[in-house]
């Protein structure tokens, strides 16, 4: 007999075979070929099949344990559903190999090009996912990554000991100190470049002295580590503001939202020394009044009693007056949402946002121009989101100009005709 050449598979029958006895790779094969011989007709003749091509070379995988055999048998085919289903069928007719008993069970008949038609999808997607990942950023991605770098690349030596440093030190009138490098390196990125990190727990002479001329802010973790850090420096040099990162979260961690708030809930040096030891004076402070309420309030009861109630009940309705209040609209939660994330867009920007009834974006102007925008437009604005601080004027303009809503990062004023909103109302 010739040699077969290879052929191109369609389907492969898979069947699982179970001899009660010993046999060999030989005898299972020549049980297939005899047991079937005559069986299917001419055409579907396993000899036949096999020396046109029709039909694979025969794969017997078995073994032996206990004295029984068992394996499996692999066929290939290029025929036609049907036919193949005939071939698979007619092996379940054997059941003698050799001299023992056997059973043969068609377990599957696999379809090679649904296989290979998912190991195709399954390899797209894979390619697809890598070129995805790897593919041309869009112009904001490109700009905001070139900025970063640049930022990133800032970072100077300063001073004696050479300290990781932002390269606006020593121009800026006021400086951050933060722990590390690392903290130092987060500023930049997000656009403080006045950061300059002490590299440890004890103060460097050289920052000693550099606090002796500019407004420092002490910026640490939060943990243990930086309330140590702020007990050394408040013990060494002159420091004028304290904050720290929210608990358990360290400087370089942070967000730029996060950091943007730390910075703003920064306070005295003077008021944080007397909040962390101020707490036993304030309960002397507290017994002290309790030993002169008797004497107090004979005097004032023999003085005039009745004149003083008329003057608190005429004051009363001057300090209930601003009731008014009450006619701020209150900002529905998509208003909230909204005014939330374009005050996060503004972070840093020194910009506002001029809004619509719609919460559509008019336009975008300068902090600076906020004012005068406002008064040249005259109505027509429902709310105004800025990176700022809301001052008296403004308040005072938006309220003429009936403006619902003002959001900003913080706030020195109230108002009755407008909604002053901060990043707290809005969490």
């Amino acid at each position: 007999m010739a040699k077969i050449a290879q052929i191109s598979a369609k389907y492969i029958i898979h069947t699982t075979i179970s001899i009660e006895g010993v046999v060999d790779r030989p005898d299972v094969i020549g049980a297939i070929f005899g047991q079937t011989e005559g069986l299917l007709g001419a055409d579907l003749e396993l000899r036949e099949l096999q020396r046109s091509g029709r039909i694979g070379r025969i794969e017997v995988n078995v073994g032996t344990k206990g004295g029984k055999t068992s394996g499996e048998i692999i066929i290939p085919s290029s025929l036609d559903k049907a036919e193949t289903a005939i071939v698979g069928a007619a092996l379940e007719i054997i059941q003698r190999i050799g001299p023992c008993n056997a059973a043969l069970n068609v377990q599957k008949i696999e379809d090679i090009r649904i296989s290979k038609r998912k190991f195709v999808i399954d390899r797209a997607k894979e390619l697809l996912k890598n070129l995805m990942d790897s593919s041309m950023p869009d112009s904001q991605e490109l700009a905001d990554e070139v900025a970063t770098s640049v930022r990133v690349m800032e970072i100077t030596e300063w001073g004696r000991e050479r300290l990781p440093a932002g390269p606006g030190v020593e121009d800026s009138d006021e400086i951050t100190i933060v722990e590390g490098r690392a903290d130092v390196l987060t500023l930049l990125k997000h656009g403080f470049k006045n950061a300059v990190a002490i590299n440890g727990t004890s103060m460097p002479p050289s920052i000693a002295d550099l606090c002796k001329q500019k407004v420092v802010t002490v910026f640490v973790d939060g943990d243990r580590g930086g309330d140590l850090i702020i007990k050394e420096l408040q013990a060494v040099a002159e420091i004028d503001f304290i904050t720290k990162a929210p608990d358990g979260k360290e400087v370089e961690e942070l967000t730029k939202k996060e950091i943007h708030k730390a910075l703003r809930s920064k306070v005295a040096a003077e008021q944080h020394k007397m909040e962390s030891n101020g707490r036993a004076p304030a309960r002397n402070d507290r017994r002290a009044p309790a030993r002169a309420p008797a004497p107090a309030a004979p005097r004032r009861d023999a003085r005039a009693p009745a004149p003083a109630a008329p003057r608190r009940d005429a004051r009363a309705p001057a300090r209930e007056a601003p009731a008014p209040r009450a006619r701020a609209t209150k900002p529905s939660e998509k208003e909230k949402k909204a005014f939330n994330e374009m005050l996060e867009d503004l972070i840093g920007t020194r910009g506002a946002y001029i809004l619509d009834k719609d919460l559509n974006i008019l336009g975008k102007v300068p902090t600076s121009e906020l004012e005068s925008t406002i008064k040249s437009l005259k109505s027509g604005i429902h709310a105004v989101v800025f990176d700022g601080e809301v001052g008296k004027p403004l308040a005072d303009v938006a309220t003429v100009t009936s403006i619902k809503f003002l959001v900003a990062m913080s706030a020195k004023v109230t108002s009755n005709g407008v909604a002053i909103l901060t990043t707290d109302d809005l969490e």
